[in-house]
Formats: C-alpha cells, structure tokens, sequence
C-alpha cells in the first residue's frame, strides 16, 4: 500500500545527505517529486 505525499513541485532542504539516513531521505524526496533539495558535503 503506497501513501501518497502530494510531494510534486514542492522543495526541501536536506541536512546530512551525502550518506546513510539522509541520503536516504534525499533520494526518497526525489523520487516523490521535490523539485530541489540541499545536500551537505564535507
């Protein structure tokens, strides 16, 4: 059963997502449709 979030155009900041829970997170908001999204890297 798949919910549906209403995610498409909408934006996000993502803290953390160049690895594990926040990549994650990331990637999941993208294939829900987050136009953009940051991604912090060291």
């Amino acid at each position: 059963m798949a919910i549906e979030l209403d995610l498409v155009g909408k934006s996000a900041i993502v803290t953390g997502g160049s690895a594990g829970i926040g990549l994650a997170i990331a990637k999941a908001l993208y294939t829900e449709g987050v136009k953009s999204f940051g991604n912090r890297c060291s």
